[in-house]
């Protein structure tokens, strides 16, 4: 009836050797567990990453993933933002992860570092400083001498720094694993025989540093011993350590997937997470790590890709504003507790059979199965879900069936000041640049990142081109080969257009132009959108111009090759060297009150104020209207814009079926919309009153479409089997303030469309929620025929359906 229907006792494993290799004083592992100060631990970890939140954020995030079950938070260290220039470091502000390991500590979860320190994470330029590029002689993430003693000084330096702190789990701190390199295994092999010499010195290498707890490298079939290979992926239950004697981790489950402008929203259910990670614990893992447990916010010029949005959301349990993402988050927390209550059992020896737990997979993406357990009862298993029995007469938990509360979040304007800003604006100064003046030259184009050092997104290119016959000016044609990512051309001080590529990749820029007698400037502006993070020598994969060609193509496709005329450049746009962006600079400019004629200019700067949101709800700006470009809140970047990019208008449904394996352009939504709209502005980031935002637009928008916005959970639903207990809760401080529906029997629909089935149980039951609930921040109900006057149910598997309706006043 079904592809594959598999029983498995936990307690198998309590036949196999336990051979312990102690790692340092305090954690220790076999194969079938973690061993902290001697308890034998499996581990559900979720990954938080310190610079895309604040550290104001952290302690709520932290509670969060202790909340919702996990034992530890992972991170990577983020090379790139602790150590921006050779030898001068930041770990200041949301950068200061030692503070943050500590909060981790006192909240009583472990961490997961993942030094790296190339850590991919669509983080740009995959977390390594650019400065490293321009290096004499390098060749990064391979058995390069120059590479290897930078990379060697920065691990040494992170770990030294967490020995200072007594951080690791050997000193009595939170550390239980850390990772050197990450993902080599998937692009070692172009790298040869010196890709694997230096696999084989990152190993010896980590081990050196004495940190008294395990190493892991994810993704690296051959990581050296003693160092433990680890799975990342979708799924990982079939995943085999290539030593017996190693545990069996997850490093990245990924629960979503990121997104790139242009693209649709992905999707991944809570249903397909919890089988992923039910099947991998079933078949002896050991570690699970979400990846992402909340992805958070792409702050600055931090997101990679090239096109990785600003918005790291990922789908995660904790959406990026760090509210409960529901159902997500409350199926997974009652997968932890189920998993977790019963594991030890694996290891006992002499618990009674009817205690021990049994696990039932359904593998079948189609067809639901029901399931005689040896006469004792039967059991609904439905397609592609695993269940978890206690003693073989009682369901803990199936993943497929979900009883958590779905939270649906609106955005609201909360203060009048806010409904429509005023708008100042300042062109951006360009008469130095549109005369071809720079401030260094070259007889060649440049490759843009080397050119800038990424110290901004822009870099022009300028030359100039002497026409002496009037011939020569007819029917012409300029062509740009460029590496992407964005382009915008003049021609003596007079727009003529601007081109992107598809994902940022390399393209055409064609248009016809007109030249004077005399001297005439061509100005080429290259802008970047996100550094490549990920591939085999991604490092060298060239972006702007960098050696074109670019012609002048005339009548009788006459060509002219501008490639090697003498150009000149300058890196990054006036208005940032005069730090427009910046309350404390930006007065200095003469700024003009907005009109008609400075709606949809491009290279414009816009300048408005708005008071801080009163409450503690998630705060966003609504950039509608807007193209692209860059935005400031009192001199603190939130990120790069690009509302005018539309996701395609296709692939989108309002159903999304959860069997079957997943992968990220299954179940997408937000089609024919942009592909991000709103950005967070953390309240930290805001004063106590009034603040200044001010925006960069590189190719024409609107800003009276722009406004200041809260995220506020408005509608909350629960759906929950007989026998369980549905639970609702309204976050942010708000209360159930209105039942709006409420059935127990055979309710259909889902949230927002919930209606009666073929029997229910209405009237009443709208009563007794409503006075278990309304006014509560939170409530249960234990479901059964008894709370609703019922000696039996009439029909099997009944369910109480509620949708209530949080206060936001």
């Amino acid at each position: 009836m079904f592809k594959l229907f598999q029983w498995l006792l936990l307690d198998l494993a309590a036949t196999l050797a336990c051979l312990s290799f102690c790692i340092g004083n305090n954690v220790s592992y076999d194969s079938n567990a973690i061993i902290i100060n001697g308890e034998r631990r499996i581990i559900f970890s979720g990954s938080i990453h310190y610079p895309r939140s604040t550290e104001e954020m952290w302690p709520d995030l932290i509670q969060k993933a202790k909340d919702g079950g996990l034992d530890a938070i992972e991170t990577y260290i983020f090379w790139d933002r602790h150590e921006p220039h050779r030898r001068k470091y930041d770990f200041s502000g949301h950068l200061n992860f030692i503070k943050y390991f500590q909060l981790i500590q006192e909240a009583g979860l472990y961490v997961v570092m993942r030094i790296g320190p190339y850590v991919c994470a669509e983080w740009n330029y995959g977390g390594f400083p650019l400065w490293l590029h321009n290096m004499p002689g390098i060749q990064l993430r391979t058995n390069n001498q120059v590479y290897k003693n930078e990379m060697q000084t920065f691990t040494t330096k992170i770990v030294n720094m967490c020995k200072q702190a007594n951080l690791f789990a050997s000193q009595g701190g939170p550390i239980i694993l850390a990772q050197i390199e990450n993902e080599y295994g998937n692009v070692m092999t172009p790298y040869g025989e010196a890709g694997k010499t230096y696999i084989n010195w990152c190993a010896q290498m980590a081990e050196s540093l004495n940190i008294g707890i395990p190493w892991i490298m994810c993704q690296q079939s051959d990581a050296p011993q003693p160092i433990i290979n680890t799975c990342n992926g979708f799924y990982c239950d079939n995943f085999t350590p290539n030593n017996p004697n190693s545990p069996k981790m997850f490093t990245e489950n990924w629960v979503g997937w990121f997104k790139k402008w242009g693209d649709k929203d992905p999707h991944r259910t809570a249903e397909d997470v919890a089988f992923s990670v039910a099947r991998f614990f079933q078949s002896g893992g050991i570690l699970n790590n979400y990846y992402m447990y909340h992805g958070g916010t792409n702050f600055g010029r931090t997101s990679g890709g090239p096109f990785i949005t600003t918005s790291y959301d990922y789908d995660a349990p904790l959406d990026e504003y760090g509210n409960l993402n529901q159902p997500k988050w409350g199926h997974l927390k009652q997968l932890h507790a189920s998993i977790k209550s019963n594991w030890e059992r694996r290891f006992s020896l002499t618990a009674p059979a009817q205690t021990r737990t049994l696990v039932a997979l359904n593998a079948d993406e189609n067809n639901d199965a029901i399931v005689d357990m040896l006469g004792d009862r039967k059991y609904f298993l439905p397609a592609w879900s695993v269940s978890i029995l206690d003693g073989c007469n009682k369901e803990i938990f199936n993943t497929a069936k979900v009883s958590s509360q779905t939270s649906l979040f609106f955005k609201k304007q909360n203060e009048k000041e806010n409904a429509k800003l005023s708008w100042n604006w300042a062109s951006e100064p360009m008469r130095d640049t549109l005369q071809g003046y720079g401030t260094f030259k070259a007889n060649l184009l440049l490759e843009q990142k080397g050119a800038t050092i990424d110290s901004s997104d822009y870099l022009w290119y300028m030359t100039n081109v002497n026409s002496n016959t009037t011939s020569s000016l007819q029917n012409l044609t300029l062509q740009v080969n460029t590496k992407g990512h964005v382009l915008h051309a003049f021609i003596n001080r007079r727009y003529i257009g601007s081109q992107w590529g598809s994902n940022g990749q390399s393209f055409v820029f064609e248009k016809p132009i007109q030249l004077k007698l005399g001297t005439n400037t061509i100005t080429l502006l290259s802008a970047t959108v996100g550094l490549k993070n990920y591939d085999a020598f991604y490092d060298t994969v060239p972006t702007g111009i960098d050696g074109g060609p670019i012609y002048l193509i005339g009548d009788g496709n006459v060509t002219t090759d501008l490639s090697s005329n003498l150009w000149s450049y300058k890196v990054g746009l006036n208005g940032e060297r005069k730090q427009l962006y910046n309350p404390m600079f930006s007065n200095r400019t003469k700024w003009s009150t907005l009109n008609k004629k400075s709606i949809g200019r491009r290279m414009t700067w816009f300048k408005a104020t708005f008071k801080t949101p009163s409450g503690t709800d998630p705060v966003v700006l609504d950039m509608q209207g807007m193209g692209k470009g860059q935005a400031w809140v009192n001199g603190r970047s939130i990120g790069r814009f690009w509302p005018s990019f539309i996701a395609s208008n296709d692939s989108c449904s309002e159903t999304c079926d959860y069997k079957g394996s997943y992968n990220p352009n299954k179940c997408v939504r937000n089609c024919g919309n942009s592909s991000q709209r709103w950005y967070h502005i953390p309240r930290s980031f805001m004063n106590d009153s009034i603040n200044t935002l001010i925006l960069f637009e590189e190719i024409g928008g609107n800003p009276q479409m722009v406004s200041v916005q809260t995220i506020t959970i408005g509608t909350i639903c629960g759906n929950a089997n007989e026998g369980s207990t549905l639970e609702l809760s309204c976050q942010g401080g708000h209360v159930i303030s209105e039942i709006q529906f409420a059935s127990y029997g055979h309710p259909e629909g889902k949230c927002g469309s919930f209606q009666s089935g073929l029997w229910d149980v209405t009237k009443s039951t709208t009563i007794i929620v409503e006075k278990a609930c309304i006014g509560m921040k939170n409530c249960s109900i234990d479901i059964s025929p008894n709370l609703f006057k019922l000696s039996k149910v009439a029909y099997p598997y009944a369910k109480l359906a509620v949708q209530a309706l949080c206060s936001h006043d």
